[in-house]
């Protein structure tokens, strides 16, 4: 008798000397996932049952450190509510599923002339995306930014020459319109013309790019402007069309297609989310 309890004694002892099972498998899945690659058995004595509770409460723990890192890594956007060129790529991260923290940057008070936002952006416009190390200025490279890194969502189609007709009209937007009525060209206007000459101008541009895009995308469109996906072309021409409407009330009777195609972007939530008055920064009154 005394030599069995000995014995069982000895089994005992030999046995919290090593690892069992589930403790040996716990710290090898640990090591895996935390990078600890030398993990202490702290759980070896336990039984089986507890080594699960144990390897439950790593798992959890390092998700949350993970959850932690990937929220550090959250991209940020550098946005002003009624900037076109910040709607866009608002849309582009809305369509691709992409969170973003919003960063107001508020041009009526002169924020992007700031020396904390021009060490963003030296130009001092918005858009300007954060993307951990990585920043991006200018809304067409950070939309082609996006477009690359993340491929969900494509906003280029595979056939050539409709990727062409997007660049076309992308490009109308950004370069042949938008820049004739920011803020700065207006502001020059006001003081080198008068403020009764703002509008005229500005709907004059607008109306010649307006005119030259209904000719490009006439047999192209679709549902949208180069077919029934969204595209591109679709990203640029949303905020130009709503802009032109509701700021400087221009007539859409002679642009048809681009008409059509502003209610069609109304009902995607995508664009819907991206909206001036959708946005943090949009005045309370």
């Amino acid at each position: 008798m005394v030599g069995d309890v000995r014995q069982r004694k000895t089994v005992d002892d030999s046995r919290s000397r090593k690892i069992c099972h589930g403790c040996s498998w716990t710290l090898k899945i640990v090591a895996l996932l935390t990078d600890h690659t030398h993990a202490s058995p702290l759980f070896c004595s336990l039984p089986l049952c507890f080594c699960s509770l144990a390897f439950a409460v790593t798992i959890q723990s390092t998700m949350t450190t993970s959850s932690g890192q990937e929220e550090s890594k959250k991209l940020q956007l550098y946005s002003y509510y009624r900037s076109s060129c910040s709607f866009r790529v608002r849309i582009a991260l809305n369509l691709k599923g992409l969170d973003y923290e919003y960063k107001a940057v508020n041009l009526l008070k002169g924020e992007q002339h700031s020396p904390e936002y021009v060490k963003i952006n030296p130009i001092g416009y918005v858009p300007a995306l954060v993307d951990g190390d990585i920043l991006v200025s200018d809304s067409f490279a950070i939309v082609m930014y996006l477009e690359e890194k993340y491929p969900q969502h494509p906003l280029l189609p595979r056939d050539l020459e409709k990727r062409a007709i997007n660049y076309q009209a992308a490009n109308i937007v950004s370069a042949s319109i938008q820049p004739l009525q920011n803020l700065d060209v207006l502001k020059y206007i006001e003081e080198k013309v008068g403020p009764d000459a703002k509008i005229p101008w500005v709907q004059k541009h607008i109306g010649k790019g307006f005119a030259a895009l209904e000719k490009l995308l006439k047999d192209h469109a679709g549902k949208y402007a180069t077919g029934d996906d969204v595209f591109l072309a679709d990203v640029f021409l949303a905020p130009q069309i709503h802009g032109s409407v509701h700021r400087f009330n221009l007539d859409m009777t002679p642009f048809p297609l681009l008409s059509r195609l502003h209610e069609a972007y109304m009902q995607l939530p995508a664009f819907q989310d991206a909206l001036p008055e959708n946005q943090p920064d949009f005045p309370a009154t």
